[in-house]
């Protein structure tokens, strides 16, 4: 089963779980496979992405993917989840009001990133609103598995989302609150001076034995998620 996986682009986390650096913008698709349900974690960053990723899952496991789990709400992980017709979608809390006001800017935000201007105006005129609202933690049951959704934020954005997939190892997919392949971003809607204080909430969710997961880049553990934390305290002049 892996084989098939890492042979179609995925890396293998865990048993039932693995994951997707999306090309272009190489953002982490997440994927944890329970007996009844299938969680996609982010959509990518257009609806041909979102379709490619939901024909891609059904293809390796048989089924089609059931539920969504948005780290965030930046066009390259959330513009392909309309594609994901049917499924369940989970956001932060505020997440849905947010998308529902912010789709101007959402749009221009995905073309200026160099996302062809008609897909990222079909992706957002179709875009799938959250239907639930996590604040603080919700558990969803997989059949056989159950995930763990935590609202670590606000940090990033002040929507931000964790996935934690117990087991051996435990694995927590970040989103953007942590990243690999390089400094991570604080745009104009990142909240610099909550930001340490999530990731504290991040490592205490997985713990030191953990596979953490970024929004960009390779896997990492909870000593490099140490090491960003301190890097964004300095560079925002956090204290504690």
């Amino acid at each position: 089963m892996e084989t098939c996986w890492e042979e179609a682009g995925w890396e293998w986390l865990a048993p039932g779980v693995a994951r997707r650096r999306m090309p272009e913008w190489d953002e982490t698709v997440g994927v944890v496979v329970g007996r009844t349900d299938i969680l996609v974690v982010d959509t990518g960053a257009t609806l041909r992405a979102g379709a490619e990723l939901r024909s891609g899952i059904t293809r390796l496991t048989g089924r089609r993917p059931t539920r969504i789990a948005l780290t965030h709400p930046h066009f390259d992980h959330v513009l392909g989840s309309a594609a994901f017709a049917g499924c369940e979608v989970y956001g932060a809390t505020g997440l849905d009001e947010l998308l529902r006001r912010e789709r101007e800017t959402l749009r221009e935000d995905a073309i200026r990133h160099g996302v062809d201007r008609d897909a990222a105006t079909e992706a957002v005129d179709h875009l799938a609103f959250p239907h639930h609202l996590v604040c603080g933690e919700l558990s969803l049951d997989l059949g056989g598995r159950t995930v763990l959704l935590a609202n670590v934020g606000p940090g990033h954005t002040a929507h931000d989302l964790a996935v934690l997939v117990p087991g051996r190892p435990e694995v927590v997919f970040c989103g953007d609150l942590v990243e690999e392949s390089g400094t991570p971003q604080a745009g104009p809607d990142a909240i610099p001076g909550h930001w340490p204080a999530a990731l504290d909430r991040l490592l205490a969710l997985g713990g030191a034995d953990a596979r953490y997961v970024p929004g960009h880049g390779s896997v990492v553990d909870a000593a490099f998620v140490r090491a960003q934390r301190d890097e964004l305290a300095a560079r925002f002049g956090v204290s504690g």
